[in-house]
């Protein structure tokens, strides 16, 4: 049976009053798995504090072992210090091992000196043995971000494990404020689960404590630092735009005498099965310490069904007799009916036919019929196996493997309601798709198939439902292959689920929720519990760009409005602003704690769709891009320090929209 132990320092004659899972030797903290040391503090001291600062990072290290160690009660308490010129700083760590295996710790540190200590950096070290050891930092980082750095490794965080390599950011950009190391040859991973907060004393305005991992010889470590971030080897910089860093410099701290600051966090250490799976116990684990469930706080199901139509219903236009639908953008600025991603003017056929009876308007009936009708006239390349997904009045454009299967979902699950309700008339609607589903099952089938991304992804679930709709078994052989291609790229994460936003090239939740949604609709066609293994994987990597905390927010915009951010979703690796797409795969989240048995999926499912609804204005316009983080993409970026707790409302595509329709229309076919 596995035994987690964990060793602190003491005076031998302590020993006897220790608790009994507490041994004390060898000057350091040390936790095992299977009897196997794996993660302990660093080989110079259990606390390390910098009191310099140089070349934009921290410097002038001071480091401390245990002087004294008791119990009181369930905690073990080690006491230390170090003596500075200016005086001594008085360290204290409480630690606990809790019901769940986690390992609790509040450090203390306390300044007794005459005048204030300047530049300060204190820090939390945990060293991870093994070589080249990959990370998981939540919505960041994921095992390297190896399929984004093929692309270009100077707009996101790259990270090789070797050593010298360094990837350390706020604790306010985590949804899930943890730091994992992995090591797939020795079976077992770490993490360090940090609770987030600012720093005293800080000279900066909004100075966070941040996280993250640094590589050296044989081992690695998850660091806690009171400021100091950076990465791709670049000190002081912050993942601040799109395509490139911002100085984010001088985040020591200053020490007034007599300041007590303490920190919060749990070490948690465990074996694991395979490569690729060390991230996804950390992530239910902080779903257990966040406990990111109260959806009553938020606007109910039914208000934001009826809020989400009302503004569906200022987006139709029509150019002419036959060009008819649900515009992308603000009628006033641009028109433009377009398919999938962004404009997503394919949904509301499939949604608004399973919503028309909780809303209640005959105007339903006539949008769904005419405007699927007009999709399904967009031309169709059978070579390359996609089709035009926009018209702006004058001519149709576009085409990409995302919005294409997403436009081929849409479809088939148009279809799939309107042969049970028999309102409408899906022959064009059928056509349409067949046609698309034999171009991209022969696109797929073709020997030299060799997708670039999980992008095509998206054609999985479609797929999977032709075959049922139209009987042939061509399509379930494309659904089948393209699954196996990417469970075999990614169950290992050599190269995590990728390339499922336009406007990125990296590491995203789109290309998470691709193969997610695949793998799910494969399960439940098949009943095969490969693919319920595969879509728990992608599932997991979802759900760790959900935010699962309520981040405090500086004066501005989010403030204003009293933003709750648990329920929201990061974007991607490259774009670190969170948004609602999120909504999007809530109602599988649902369906897979069901499958499961995990009612913590179902309730966070809830949470994730009605939190989302915030920030919607009188007129039901939402905006897209939130900044919790020292990131944006629209306003004026010329400050870093200006960026966190602004909102950039007058991005509102459409799929914004249709996405809380199209969901809450899964919601209501998964609860009958």
């Amino acid at each position: 049976m596995r035994r987690l132990l964990w060793t602190i320092l003491a005076v031998a004659a302590l020993s006897a009053t220790a608790n009994a899972n507490v041994i004390l030797s060898d000057n350091r903290l040390v936790l095992s798995v299977d009897g196997r040391q794996v993660v302990s503090s660093p080989k110079e001291g259990l606390w390390s504090v910098a009191t310099g600062w140089q070349d934009d990072w921290m410097c002038c290290w001071h480091h401390a072992s245990p002087e004294r160690v008791e119990s009181s009660g369930e905690w073990t308490v080690a006491h230390g210090k170090i003596a500075l010129a200016e005086g001594e700083l008085l360290l204290r760590d409480s630690y606990r091992e809790c019901e769940n295996g986690l390992v609790q710790c509040i450090r203390r540190y306390e300044w007794h000196g005459e005048r204030a200590l300047e530049r300060v950096t204190l820090s939390v070290r945990l060293a991870v043995e093994g070589e080249a050891l990959m990370p998981c930092l939540p919505g960041i980082l994921y095992y390297g971000n190896k399929n984004g750095a093929k692309v270009n490794s100077n707009i996101i965080p790259v990270y090789n494990g070797a050593a010298g390599e360094f990837a350390i950011f706020e604790e306010h950009r985590y949804p899930m404020p943890f730091a994992m190391l992995e090591s797939a040859a020795g079976g077992y991973a770490a993490a360090l689960h940090t609770v987030p907060s600012p720093v005293r004393g800080a000279v900066l305005a909004d100075q966070w404590w941040s996280m993250g991992v640094e590589a050296f010889d044989g081992y690695s470590e998850v660091v806690l630092y009171s400021g100091p971030i950076g990465y791709n080897r670049e000190h002081s910089v912050a993942k601040a735009l799109q395509k490139r860093p911002m100085r984010y410099a001088d985040t020591y701290i200053t020490l007034e005498p007599g300041q007590i600051v303490e920190k919060s966090f749990y070490i948690e250490v465990y074996p694991i099965e395979r490569e690729g799976t060390g991230f996804q116990r950390p992530i239910y684990t902080s779903l257990d310490l966040y406990k990111p469930y109260n959806a009553e706080r938020f606007a109910t199901f039914e208000e934001i069904v009826r809020g989400k139509y009302e503004f569906a219903k200022k987006r139709w236009i029509e150019f002419d007799d036959t060009a008819v639908g649900f515009n992308m953008y603000d009628s006033s600025l641009r028109k433009d009916i377009v398919m999938g991603w962004c404009g997503q003017a394919d949904s509301p056929g499939y949604s608004l036919q399973v919503l028309s009876k909780m809303l209640g308007d005959s105007d339903i009936e006539s949008m769904v019929q005419r405007s699927m009708d007009y999709l399904a006239t967009f031309s169709i390349d059978d070579n390359k196996g996609i089709f035009t997904v926009g018209y702006n009045g004058e001519k149709f454009h576009g085409g990409d493997p995302v919005s294409c299967g997403q436009a081929m979902y849409n479809f088939a699950k148009a279809i799939e309601v309107a042969r049970k309700n028999r309102k409408y008339d899906t022959t064009k609607w059928e056509a349409f798709l067949r046609h698309a589903a034999d171009a991209v099952s022969s696109r797929i089938l073709s020997e030299d198939w060799n997708p670039l991304s999980t992008a095509e992804g998206f054609y999985i679930a479609p797929l999977a439902i032709c075959s049922k709709l139209f009987r042939q078994s061509r399509y379930m052989a494309a659904a089948q292959k393209a699954a196996e291609l990417y469970a075999d790229r990614h169950l290992a994460m050599n190269g995590c689920y990728w390339g499922g936003t336009l406007d990125a090239t990296c590491e995203d939740k789109e290309g998470s929720w691709a193969a997610f949604q695949g793998f799910l609709e494969m399960y439940e066609r098949t009943k095969e519990k490969r693919y319920l293994d595969w879509a728990k994987h992608a599932m997991d990597v979802c759900l760790s760009y959900v935010v699962v905390w309520d981040i405090p927010l500086p004066a501005g915009r989010l403030a204003d409005f009293g933003f709750k951010s648990t329920g929201w979703t990061v974007v991607s690796a490259q774009n670190q602003h969170i948004d609602v797409y999120g909504v999007l795969f809530a109602p599988e989240v649902y369906k897979m704690g069901k499958y499961l048995k995990d009612n913590r999926l179902c309730r966070l499912a809830d949470v994730m769709y009605r939190s989302c609804y915030q920030l919607t204005d009188a007129y039901g316009s939402q905006g897209e891009q939130i900044q919790q983080t020292n990131f944006a993409q629209r306003g004026d970026m010329s400050n870093v320090h200006k960026l966190r707790g602004g909102y950039a409302e007058r991005w509102t595509v459409f799929w914004i929209t249709a996405h809380f329709l199209n969901a809450a229309a899964r919601f209501e076919e998964y609860k009958k």
